[in-house]
């Protein structure tokens, strides 16, 4: 029997996790499976987690870390959890989505499609009324539009590209295919992926991390699968508010990381050219993040103190 890991993350979200457990709790399995879901709460408040654990909602290990230590090192946390636990995949999670009853059992069957497959992801919907672009789609379109069916590199931006994005699904997005990047919002990653190339990489804290961890594993020889028939809806920005600073912050002083350990040589000059104007530039929170990139500052930032 295979044992599957589910590592969710909360973050004084309790509701969001609750409505994501209950989902995750629906699921369609075969007796080959068994699950074992692991909440591990980020450092929340007591009132948070009280919410969370008198939630009447059962079957979940909760793990709970002292201090907030982001996407990486929460997700982390989970995943030495899941292998001491001797789980065979383990399914990333954001406590943001909501996924239907045959998701996990899609995904696992997946990795039987033949090659090396490492890591296999699903096809993502906005949550209905979490779309992007909120006034472009009509009634009948909400829960069909796409945030992301699969991923690629785009090399020319040092920027991952979600495949799809924004547009209503008519099947022209139900074809299983490799891709080069998936979203660490759900992805499933076989254990022989963690053993051979590590964690993640937890000098990004947060964004750009599932890109990185994407690559390591395509460098060492590893597949990367876009299944249509597994389905997620993700409710967009739940987790962290779109177009934040903070966000700001974390993609520009990430991509930058990435690029130094990824991009061609031609890359790498135009993203130091560009961090270079960025420095003697108006934007204070791009300021910062190039600053403490060029600083080795990585990890954990506290945007609210960049004025």
């Amino acid at each position: 029997m295979d044992k599957i890991a589910v590592i969710i993350l909360n973050w004084n979200q309790a509701q969001l996790t609750i409505d994501c457990l209950q989902s995750v709790l629906k699921s369609r399995l075969e007796n080959k499976i068994s699950l074992d879901i692991v909440v591990i709460d980020n450092g929340s408040t007591n009132e948070n987690i009280n919410l969370l654990t008198n939630s009447r909602v059962n079957g979940f290990t909760l793990i709970k870390n002292k201090e907030n230590l982001g996407f990486t090192g929460g997700n982390n946390e989970g995943i030495k959890y899941a292998l001491k636990n001797k789980a065979d995949y383990i399914f990333l999670l954001n406590n943001d989505t909501e996924i239907k009853n045959n998701c996990i059992l899609e995904l696992w069957k997946a990795f039987s499609k033949g090659g090396n497959i490492g890591i296999v992801a699903p096809k993502i919907y906005y949550a209905p009324g979490f779309e992007f672009h909120k006034d472009r789609y009509k009634k009948g379109d909400l829960g069909k539009v796409i945030w992301s069916a699969g991923g690629k590199i785009d090399w020319d931006n040092v920027l991952g590209q979600h495949l799809g994005v924004d547009k209503v699904d008519k099947g022209q997005f139900n074809i299983m295919k490799r891709v080069s990047f998936v979203s660490g919002c759900a992805m499933m990653v076989k254990k022989e992926v963690f053993e051979k190339i590590g964690l993640l990489d937890e000098r990004y804290f947060l964004y750009l991390e599932d890109l990185d961890f994407c690559q390591r594993a395509t460098k060492l020889g590893f597949e990367i699968l876009f299944n249509p028939q597994a389905i997620i809806y993700h409710k967009n920005a739940g987790s962290s508010s779109s177009g934040s600073k903070l966000q700001e912050y974390y993609i520009t002083r990430n991509r930058l990381l990435f690029g130094q350990k990824y991009a061609s040589l031609k890359m790498k000059l135009f993203l130091l050219r560009e961090a270079l104007k960025g420095l003697v530039g108006s934007n204070r929170v791009k300021k910062e993040a190039i600053k403490d990139f060029f600083l080795r500052r990585f990890g954990y930032k506290d945007t609210n103190t960049i004025e």
